[in-house]
């Protein structure tokens, strides 16, 4: 399935690409993930915890820098997630441009994303609004990391360490859907 989200930060585009290329520290920005361990310059493991409920999942996550093209400030990442006690993998290319925009950045990332296991039995829609939450959430804190001040910029990550709560994330994601499906229906 293929996600598409953008954001803005109030940043020039030669600062947030110098930080896009700093993986060790925005893995920490993802909401749940630890980074575990720097392998080189272009591979990293990284844990992410996901809670559903009563259910938690925990996933170790092997990413890798793929491309890089500095001209056009493009960067592609590889994930590749197991969950600890074998209940589903995910599997993601995550390609990030940016672009200059009145002062500050925008960020695209499309990310091509393979569900199997218990991951996968949400639905797209599901998936695509806690995508969003979460690339909402790392928005603030890569814009955070972007400031001057450093006492926010961990502040921003001592926030991200939290597990990804995915019954608030549920709730929040079902409640925007029958937003949309009564804003259909007003046409």
């Amino acid at each position: 399935m293929k996600l598409e989200n953008s954001f803005q930060v109030d940043a020039p585009p030669e600062a947030a690409w110098d930080l896009l290329m700093d993986v060790p520290r925005i893995v920490p920005c993802m909401p749940g993930a630890t980074l575990d361990e720097v392998v080189d310059d272009s591979n990293w493991k990284a844990t992410m915890v996901v809670k559903l409920g009563p259910i938690g999942l925990t996933f170790a996550t092997d990413v890798a820098r793929t491309e890089v093209d500095e001209a056009s400030r493009k960067v592609t990442l590889g994930a590749n997630a197991r969950e600890t006690r074998n209940r589903g993998r995910a599997n993601a290319t995550i390609e990030s441009s940016l672009a200059a925009v009145n002062g500050g950045t925008r960020i695209d990332i499309v990310t091509d994303l393979s569900l199997s296991g218990t991951v996968a039995q949400y639905g797209r829609g599901m998936i695509e609004d806690i995508s969003s939450q979460m690339v909402t959430s790392f928005a603030q804190c890569l814009q955070a990391q972007l400031g001057e001040s450093t006492e926010a910029a961990e502040a921003a990550v001592a926030a991200q360490a939290k597990p990804i709560s995915g019954l608030s994330l549920f709730f929040g994601s079902l409640w925007r859907r029958i937003g949309r499906l009564f804003g259909r229906r007003s046409d």
